[in-house]
């Protein structure tokens, strides 16, 4: 499809608002309609599949609630801070990483199953991490330093973990701008590369490349309705849209817009036929982050059929903007997550693929280490978890910082300044999935000032790069 170099992509979007399809399959199948100019990672010996798996905890997860100081010393600082917010130290599931020493840490007592990934060495944890435009001390911040644009914000803050540009309201995520360096080695470019359990986001959207938005549902796949169908009434209508679909039009934003409705269909029929036949053993809970890990490992079990070599998943759980019952809630929502991401860990161990897949955990910032009387607030640093086959499990990255009321990180309110970026982190999860050091600085502009691309040194080391 032709467009005359005027025309704006953002304009022809903003014209094509009212489809009849699902407006995440359209806008997918417009970008991977555009030129495919990207750099290959295919190799002809044997299949080579890397998959990473974007689990966004929307809201705000108070994850020093999700692990905890189990030491007595630790523990007794984690409790006066924390005050009526505090877990028992008797329930918690203590862990005893491979390396670190400095104090002793527990998951979350409805947690199991991540206790259970952490000491078969599938899963990590990054301690203190957050969006820094630069290195900062607390001296710094209270002199002025450079902080992220619109910091505490739930919309900037979750942008920014997508985008990892947090000095600017930035329009790509990293993930899409991924996608667009390695798109190409997928055969089919019907099919985003990028595929949204959660509708429309930013992590995924590049220059060249867009989410693929599917449900958890049936076939996952959203068609036109009716479409195809045996009624009557549906033959009637598949008739009349396939006449005005496969008629041509003299304006452009009329061919546009029907060559662009019929592949989002054609992408549809493609999609749902060849998933419809695929099942997983593996048994899910009927949460909703479960049922939509579920249609990720699927949808990786007919990746071939798909001709995807590279994908990435997004899966948004949102809720955890707990100002007020804070216990109760995140008890339940953390409980889901735990298991959510045992079964997927399950899943895809079945399918073999392990350690081609890796999941990794973000959120908009950690809650305030003090209570608000029965909550807690919006902060800053706090801590992820990183899953998979060639995650070097069993290990804290980073570290675990002191909880005690005015530490050498913690602002007034109970906010931790971050010691770890989402650079580094994303960084090495690139590195990984077969970005090349050279591809670093266009992929996070702000890496020089956290790690040297040119270093023989991974940014973090919580991966194996073979």
């Amino acid at each position: 499809m032709n467009h005359p170099k005027n025309y704006s992509r953002r304009a022809f979007l903003g014209t094509a608002s009212c489809a009849a399809v699902a407006s995440t399959t359209f806008f997918s199948t417009l970008f991977n309609l555009q030129g495919m100019n990207a750099k290959s990672l295919t190799n002809d010996e044997g299949e080579d599949y890397r998959a990473l798996v974007c689990i966004m905890l929307g809201g705000g997860n108070d994850s020093f609630n999700m692990v905890i100081p189990s030491d007595r010393q630790h523990y007794a600082e984690y409790k006066r801070t924390r005050s009526n917010l505090a877990l028992p130290s008797t329930g918690l599931h203590k862990i005893h990483p491979f390396t670190y020493k400095e104090q002793e840490l527990g998951f979350h007592p409805d947690t199991p199953e991540l206790q259970e990934l952490f000491d078969a060495e599938k899963l990590a944890l990054i301690c203190n991490i957050g969006t820094l435009v630069e290195p900062m001390t607390k001296s710094q911040y209270e002199k002025g330093g450079k902080i992220p644009f619109g910091l505490f914000s739930h919309a900037d803050q979750a942008k920014q973990w997508l985008t990892s540009i947090p000095q600017t309201n930035a329009s790509t995520g990293w993930g899409g701008r991924l996608a667009d360096l390695v798109q190409s080695a997928n055969s089919n470019p019907n099919i985003s590369m990028n595929i949204s359990l959660s509708g429309k986001n930013v992590f995924q959207l590049g220059n060249e490349s867009a989410e693929y938005s599917i449900l958890p549902t049936g076939n996952g796949s959203i068609g036109i309705e009716g479409y195809g169908g045996n009624s009557t009434f549906d033959k009637v209508r598949t008739q009349a849209v396939r006449s005005l679909l496969e008629k041509q039009y003299q304006d452009i934003f009329k061919q546009s817009y029907a060559d662009v409705v019929m592949a989002s269909q054609n992408t549809h029929e493609l999609f749902s036929s060849v998933v419809s036949d695929s099942q997983i053993s593996t048994e899910f809970s009927p949460s909703g982050l479960s049922q939509r890990l579920k249609m990720v490992a699927r949808t990786m079990k007919i990746r071939k059929e798909l001709g995807a070599r590279r994908q990435t998943f997004f899966v948004s759980f949102d809720g955890w903007d707990h100002h007020d019952n804070l216990l109760p809630n995140h008890n339940g929502m953390i409980a889901i997550v735990s298991k959510a991401m045992k079964e997927f860990q399950t899943a895809i161990e079945e399918l073999g693929i392990e350690d081609q897949v890796t999941t990794f955990t973000v959120s908009d910032f950690a809650r305030t280490l003090t209570s608000n009387g029965n909550g807690t607030d919006h902060a800053w640093g706090g801590n992820v978890m990183v899953m998979g086959g060639k995650v070097k499990g069993k290990e804290v990255y980073g570290k675990y910082p002191s909880l005690a009321l005015n530490s050498d990180l913690m602002l007034k309110g109970g906010v931790l300044i971050p010691q770890i970026s989402t650079d580094e982190y994303f960084a090495e999860l690139a590195l990984w999935y077969g970005a090349k050091p050279g591809d670093l600085e266009d992929l996070f502009p702000n890496i020089n000032r956290f790690y040297d691309p040119k270093s023989t040194q991974a940014p973090m080391g919580f991966m194996e790069m073979g």
